[in-house]
């Protein structure tokens, strides 16, 4: 999502917005040890964002970091009522809050995602990241026929690589063309590794939803190892936190097919 640009969703305000991002961690490391590090960070960063809503509880950008804390420690439900607070005591931030929408989808309230990812194609109609949330979110409350059908219509350029992307859920391409243009085009090294970024993230999310799940770890290993994301910081982070979580969700020992 434009995370960048919509600062004003997150209340960027100094010394309150601290993303938890991801260092980039050799291949030989603990990835077992990684990920208890990180955990006992966001643990701590609960515990001490909600001694702060304690004396100010009416603080939005509190329930912002705290929001995306338990989101990123996979407590989904958690994130929401965060997530909802803040519109409750900020409803003019309802319309653009991409990250209610990603939390609700992955708390499986997916009627609530939808209906979120259309409202905010009001706020952006540019953004085909939310129209592929918005994709994911009806094929999961009213199956794949109706969310082909439900697909939200763009007629403005958008940033790549997601015009192709989008193509690839309208059933117009295919992976393998997505990442053959982006490795064959004429773009810096830090350019092609942030279309990589996305084009893994999304292309292995949707092998996901299609209950692909050997494909779909193989494009969200890469993505998760792909340094782009928690570099850029804010939406990019909060993205690649999302491919982790769903990497960690399909890779349990009942989703091990």
């Amino acid at each position: 999502m434009r995370f960048w640009i919509l600062c004003s969703l997150i209340l960027c305000l100094p010394g309150l917005i601290q993303p938890v991002h991801a260092d980039p961690q050799p291949a030989s490391a603990d990835k077992s040890a990684q990920t208890n590090a990180l955990q006992q960070e966001l643990e701590q960063q609960i515990e001490e964002l909600s001694e702060r809503i304690k004396a100010a509880p009416r603080e939005t950008a509190l329930y912002s970091r705290r929001g995306d804390a338990y989101f990123f420690l996979g407590q989904f439900k958690q994130a929401v009522a965060d997530y909802d607070k803040m519109v409750e005591l900020d409803p003019s931030i309802k319309t653009s809050h991409w990250r209610r929408g990603i939390a609700c989808y992955y708390a499986k309230q997916y009627a609530d995602a939808a209906r979120q990812f259309e409202i905010y194609h009001s706020f952006d109609n540019v953004d085909r990241e939310n129209g592929i949330w918005r994709f994911f979110s009806q094929f999961q409350a009213k199956g794949p026929e109706a969310a082909q059908k439900g697909l939200l219509k763009y007629e403005k350029d958008d940033r790549e690589p997601f015009p192709d992307l989008y193509r690839l859920f309208e059933g117009k391409t295919t992976p393998d063309a997505i990442l053959k243009a982006i490795n064959a085009a004429e773009i810096s090294d830090q350019e092609r590794e942030k279309r990589l970024f996305y084009a893994n993230l999304y292309i292995g999310l949707n092998e996901s939803l299609h209950g692909r799940k050997a494909k779909a770890r193989t494009y969200l290993q890469q993505a998760v190892d792909n340094q782009w994301g928690p570099r850029a910081g804010f939406g990019p982070n909060y993205m690649w936190h999302t491919g982790r979580l769903e990497l960690q969700l399909i890779s349990t020992p009942e989703n091990q097919k």
